[in-house]
């Protein structure tokens, strides 16, 4: 069975002469949207990317979508088990399919990774503290795996992770089960991995409601992206 790195980058290296690093990078911007499309969504962090410049300031987009699978570029049409009305989107992340729907926190990084001196793995060792961080505010534990990113509580999924590197700069990004149907699930093998099963935060008896544990966990992610590039800092000549 093919598993999920869910990871795609068209760059082999991600480093840059020091020279075009900033020396304090200025924060993302957090943008809270609400319920929106995917495809609309999709195609707006694919503008994004392509019209940036050295100076243009990261993002952060914080959002929910309609019932949605997708299905990353590496994607085996036998891992969506049984055809629903639900639409699957062919996308241009790495990995197979997963779903997106009401009650899921959908948090996109948009990304300058020389400009934070990361790679991709750092940064998926990043995103995936950040949840982990999250739950561990609320009694849970919970863990990354080495072989299947994402975030793990006991051995059902609650957080799964795709990017996309062009150009130097990422987009796509994590997706925490909150408080949804987790039905459609059922109808896939979760990120091409078949049984796996698949946990929210309301099962795990947390009861935050979506705007507290988006704004912990984009909190979580800008303090990643200072402590890591603060670890990057060069020594003072």
């Amino acid at each position: 069975m093919k598993r999920d790195s869910e990871l795609k980058t068209e760059d082999s290296k991600l480093t840059a002469p020091h020279s075009v690093l900033s020396p304090h990078p200025s924060l993302p911007v957090i943008h809270t949207l609400g319920l929106v499309d995917y495809q609309t969504t999709w195609d707006a962090m694919k503008q994004y990317t392509a019209g940036r410049t050295p100076d243009t300031r990261d993002e952060i987009w914080l959002v929910q979508h309609p019932p949605t699978y997708t299905q990353g570029l590496a994607g085996l049409p036998e891992h969506l088990l049984n055809p629903t009305d639900i639409p699957v989107v062919r996308i241009d992340r790495g990995g197979q399919i997963t779903y997106h729907g009401p009650g899921q926190i959908v948090a996109y990084l948009l990304l300058d990774l020389r400009r934070w001196r990361l790679n991709v793995r750092e940064l998926v060792s990043l995103m995936e503290q950040a949840v982990v961080d999250v739950l561990a505010e609320y009694g849970v534990a919970a863990q990354g795996r080495a072989d299947a990113p994402g975030v793990y509580v006991d051995d059902a999924k609650i957080a799964s992770l795709g990017l996309k590197i062009k150009h130097g700069c990422c987009y796509h990004g994590l997706a925490l089960n909150v408080d949804m149907n987790l039905t459609p699930f059922s109808q896939i093998n979760p990120c091409g991995y078949q049984g796996l099963r698949v946990t929210q935060c309301v099962e795990l008896g947390i009861t935050a409601g979506m705007g507290e544990l988006q704004a912990q966990l984009a909190q979580n992610l800008i303090h990643g992206l200072q402590q890591h590039y603060a670890s990057k800092q060069l020594p003072q000549e």
